[in-house]
């Protein structure tokens, strides 16, 4: 038996893999996005950047509350932040300005009396 030399490679497998591979990027960067809450800020002329390990709080145009991007009620809002540490864990508050402002003012009455100390209000520049 006779063994043929290797001298080339087939690359249509490679690139059907790429291509696959390529085509599985797009369909989840896609999902990536969508998953943001759509709030409308409002305005501020003061600007300071949030830390990327900050506990989330948002209220949407219709009143509801999402802690983590995850809806809540108002009695589960204060589950949840009672098991945080008040002293240590940062709360950004989103509001989106065609919210009731009684909501925003809940939410921070509920944040003093548990007793935390910092709190971020996020705006938009």
């Amino acid at each position: 038996m006779r063994r043929r030399r290797f001298t080339e490679i087939n690359v249509v497998p490679f690139i059907d893999i790429v291509l696959v591979l390529l085509v599985i990027v797009l369909a989840t960067a896609t999902f990536v996005i969508k998953n943001e809450l759509p709030v409308d800020l409002p305005q501020s002329g003061s600007q300071a950047k949030i830390p990327p390990k900050s506990i989330s709080i948002t209220i949407d145009k219709t009143g509801h509350y999402f802690f983590e991007k995850r809806p809540v009620t108002l009695e589960e809002l204060k589950t949840h932040l009672g098991k945080l540490d008040p002293v240590k864990d940062l709360v950004t508050l989103n509001a989106d300005q065609k919210s009731q402002f009684q909501k925003f003012v809940t939410v921070i009455d509920i944040l003093k009396r548990k007793g935390f100390k910092k709190i971020s209000i996020v705006t938009a520049q």
